[in-house]
């Protein structure tokens, strides 16, 4: 098989997966589709060295793990701009999430960058600790201490009425 029909069959197989966890890290429909189409290039320039295909998802979820965290250090994206209008849009419906945890999913994504990182590689990719450490490049001990941390973090921040 060639390389271009490899990447396409992998894509199409995995994409909608991709695009889920994508949105999982940054919260947002546009941003998702952005770092994924970021993350999707850049394993294709590196598709001839990824030797063990079945390792392929890990070194995706690293490449978006590292691109979003990247981009949060970036100076532009702080910067402000001023306009006389404010642009009227359409509301985002996401398809990844059927209401069951609208309100889980509006408290995780107050945790800091970090913690949700470990949050959806843990509960919502369904990773083990060691998976999740090695995607976030981190000892298994803090993922351990980071979960257990935002996993409390949660509890305080759901009101009664949402358990």
């Amino acid at each position: 098989m060639d390389r271009d029909t490899d990447f396409t069959a992998y894509l199409e197989a995995r994409q909608a997966r991709l695009l889920r966890t994508a949105y999982l890290l940054t919260g947002d429909q546009h941003q998702a589709e952005d770092l994924l189409q970021t993350s999707l290039a850049k394993l294709y320039l590196a598709w001839d060295r990824v030797r063990d295909r079945g390792s392929v998802d890990a070194y995706v979820r690293r490449i978006m793990v590292n691109e979003n965290n990247s981009l949060w250090r970036r100076g532009w994206r702080r910067r402000e701009t001023a306009t006389d209008t404010v642009p009227e849009t359409a509301p985002v419906h996401d398809r990844y999430d059927e209401g069951t945890g609208s309100a889980v999913w509006a408290v995780v994504q107050t945790l800091p960058r970090k913690a949700r990182a470990v949050v959806v590689l843990r509960y919502y990719e369904q990773l083990s600790e060691a998976e999740t450490a090695d995607v976030l490049g981190i000892s298994v001990g803090t993922v351990k201490s980071q979960c257990s941390r935002a996993l409390a973090t949660l509890r305080d921040r759901i009101g009664e009425e949402e358990r």
